[in-house]
């Protein structure tokens, strides 16, 4: 990280209650929350609905809390590159050693707040994720190879593991197999982005892989992580939390998938300029919907197995 300090001296107007929220990563939060959501409520074991609202609460602050120290970190690339030039230190809203303390203080409580609400193995899942997301992707990662997206993906693949261990107080099968659906979901999702915004990545000397191995490199990764999340997708229908309705949902899903990845990989450069990434925008915001429409197909699964009809 360059120079941190000359954030620290730069201008600042008095931050309000948005500019500390943003740092927090609010969408990425939705993400966390959603997806530790499902895997607390499709867990074979009841919970007490108090335990579970505040676990989901403290599991969104501990997903914050690293959104925020990803930011203090990161403040000098996010300068760099024109989709984080506006986020709350480069755009001089709030200081790097207020993002700093924000980012700790909301870990600490977090993850002690969770071992009290849901037990040790919730915990110490949630702590482990802050610190592989700030410390192993942000702070080493990130900039030192073009793998760092998909290594890095373990971050944002926990929650509905934990979620489960809210539940449970284990790790399953299940549980596993979500984390594997998000983990082998991200490198697809992201390379997609970097595919149309390559130039932002290299103006910040980041590494994607768009930047060192080239944007037809990239669109091949695409298409074999595409197939293999295609086949975790569909082991994962296979399990106890899956059935027909979430199995319908995920063969049509990859379906769409595939056929993006395969119709982004016969593209060229000069394809790309003509139409400017058309192709990969799409596929983009399709890989959005379909990690929301996974997990939804989950929790229809659960609730029609309240009722009796779900399951195999």
């Amino acid at each position: 990280m360059t120079d941190i300090r000359a954030f620290e001296q730069a201008e600042t107007r008095e931050a309000g209650f948005g500019d500390y929220f943003a740092l927090l990563k609010p969408r990425v939060m939705s993400l966390v929350v959603f997806t530790a959501l499902v895997g607390l409520t499709v867990a074979p074991v009841a919970v007490h609905p108090m335990v579970a609202l505040a676990s989901i609460l403290f599991i969104a602050v501990g997903g914050g809390a690293s959104g925020a120290l990803n930011m203090w970190w990161d403040a000098d690339i996010d300068r760099l590159m024109k989709r984080t030039q506006k986020r709350p230190i480069p755009a001089g809203k709030v200081t790097a050693g207020e993002a700093f303390a924000l980012g700790m203080a909301l870990s600490v409580m977090a993850v002690v707040m969770l071992f009290l609400a849901a037990g040790p193995v919730a915990a110490g899942l949630l702590a482990f994720t802050i610190f592989f997301y700030v410390c192993v992707y942000t702070m080493w990662l990130k900039r030192l190879t073009p793998q760092n997206i998909v290594i890095g993906g373990a971050a944002g693949a926990f929650p509905p593991m934990i979620g489960w261990a809210v539940a449970t107080g284990g790790i399953s099968l299940e549980s596993v197999l979500m984390f594997a659906l998000t983990f082998a979901w991200t490198p697809p999702h992201f390379w997609a982005l970097a595919l149309f915004v390559k130039n932002d990545y290299a103006k910040a000397h980041v590494p994607m892989l768009t930047v060192t191995h080239g944007r037809d490199a990239t669109r091949r990764q695409i298409l074999g992580y595409t197939l293999a999340l295609a086949v975790v997708s569909v082991a994962l229908g296979l399990t106890s939390i899956g059935g027909p309705t979430y199995m319908a949902v995920a063969v049509a899903l990859n379906a769409l998938f595939i056929k993006g990845a395969m119709t982004i990989l016969r593209r060229t450069d000069a394809d790309c300029e003509a139409d400017k990434h058309l192709a990969e925008r799409k596929f983009f915001k399709l890989s959005l919907v379909y990690l929301f429409l996974h997990y939804g197909a989950l929790l229809a699964e659960a609730t029609l197995k309240t009722w009796g009809l779900g399951g195999w």
